[in-house]
């Protein structure tokens, strides 16, 4: 079904774009990162104001998302 897209802003793109119709968008790898209070914010204009902040990295979970089954 055709769409009209407003006014895009693409700052940098390691990947794939989709504009308009898709049947079905499913990642094809994933990682994970560890960043603090308001690290990993993006935009072109970003105010943050944050106070002491730590970042708790013990994570006991084997698998936070399976993509095995990903075509």
């Amino acid at each position: 079904m055709p769409s009209i897209i407003g006014a895009v802003n693409i700052n940098s793109n390691e990947g794939t774009v989709n504009f308009g119709d898709t049947l079905n968008i499913s990642p094809k790898s994933a990682t994970k990162s560890y960043s603090g209070s308001g690290g990993s914010n993006t935009g072109n204009i970003v105010n943050t104001v944050n106070g002491a902040s730590a970042t708790n990295t013990l994570d006991t979970s084997a698998v936070d998302q399976p993509i095995a089954g990903n075509i």
